[in-house]
């Protein structure tokens, strides 16, 4: 259990609804910058979609059916459950016109039960008349923009092929909240070049941001991407499942207590994960996280407010 050692998303999201909610994942037939070729071709180094879409969530089915079938998933356990519709699969505001993203969001929210959206996207694929959709929206229904930022290393982003810099990042994160939209940010720990150190320093950088949620991910090399390609030619250091604890236990120590951490790993089917191979369930990882921050007495903002900063995590 937590008992507030960080400022978990599920305690967080019942303050918003008086019910159960649950996200559903939605994959409305998007590409990507960095794989139609406005910027690259075969995504970022480290991107396989195919990793986090489940079973009911097929782009050739249409939003709403797409919906049904995820409620239908959870409804066998939960029928009371209320829905968050998740557009996850690549760059979830990249379309030929805001027209095109308007009939896909509000199809929906037409869905009986959804309550709300979350839209993941890129930073540089978002732009002022967009937003000011999503700010009238906001007003109504209940709405996520969450951002893949990865990194606050100019270095690290362009190694990775995502074609931006960190301070588009910023500026994506800036204009969104200002209009008022719950607005999360996405950062993986452990990408080639970025140890330890380097994780911390940056730490304070995202807790900056005008974040309202945070997701962070360990590094996966996943077969079929570009950095599987790097691993097989010259194998990178990946955290065994208790380095990572303790890294992400330092990490949190440096962010400001409000801000929401709506999780801190991502389990990738079993067969497409090259490294590390931990064997834990999400849950799992955070049932071990939360027993070392107990143990040590480390809790969520403890350096936050000009205290010295953590050292890198020793074995």
């Amino acid at each position: 259990m937590n008992n507030r050692l960080y400022n978990d998303y599920g305690t967080w999201i019942r303050t918003v609804f008086p019910y159960r909610v649950q996200k559903l994942s939605v994959d409305a037939g998007f590409t990507c910058p960095n794989r139609d070729g406005s910027l690259g071709t075969g995504g970022c180094a480290f991107c396989d979609n195919n990793t986090f879409s489940p079973a009911y969530c097929r782009g050739r089915l249409s939003v709403g059916e797409q919906i049904e079938a995820g409620k239908d998933f959870f409804a066998r356990k939960y029928p009371d459950m209320r829905y968050i519709a998740y557009f996850q699969a690549h760059t979830n505001t990249y379309a030929p016109s805001l027209d095109h993203l308007k009939r896909l969001y509000e199809e929906a929210l037409a869905a009986d039960g959804v309550v709300g959206l979350a839209i993941a996207t890129r930073p540089d694929c978002v732009w002022p008349v967009l937003l000011d959709y999503l700010e009238g929206l906001a007003r109504h229904v209940f709405v996520t923009v969450e951002y893949g930022i990865e990194s606050a290393n100019d270095l690290t982003l362009r190694a990775m092929g995502r074609g931006h810099d960190f301070a588009c990042s910023r500026r994506a994160v800036e204009e969104t909240a200002a209009r008022g939209i719950v607005t999360c940010g996405h950062v993986i720990l452990g990408l080639p070049g970025e140890d330890e150190t380097e994780s911390l320093r940056q730490a304070p950088i995202i807790s900056g941001l005008r974040l309202n949620i945070l997701k962070l991910h360990q590094l996966q090399v996943i077969r079929g991407t570009r950095l599987a390609e790097e691993y097989a030619r010259r194998p990178f250091r990946t955290y065994s499942a208790e380095e990572y604890a303790r890294l992400v236990a330092a990490y949190l120590q440096l962010l400001r207590k409000e801000l929401v951490i709506e999780r801190f790993t991502s389990q990738s089917p079993a067969g497409m994960v090259i490294a590390p191979q931990w064997g834990l369930k999400n849950h799992e990882f955070a049932d071990m996280l939360c027993q070392y921050m107990s143990q040590n007495g480390i809790y969520q903002g403890q350096l936050a407010d000009g205290g010295s900063a953590p050292k890198p995590p020793q074995d």
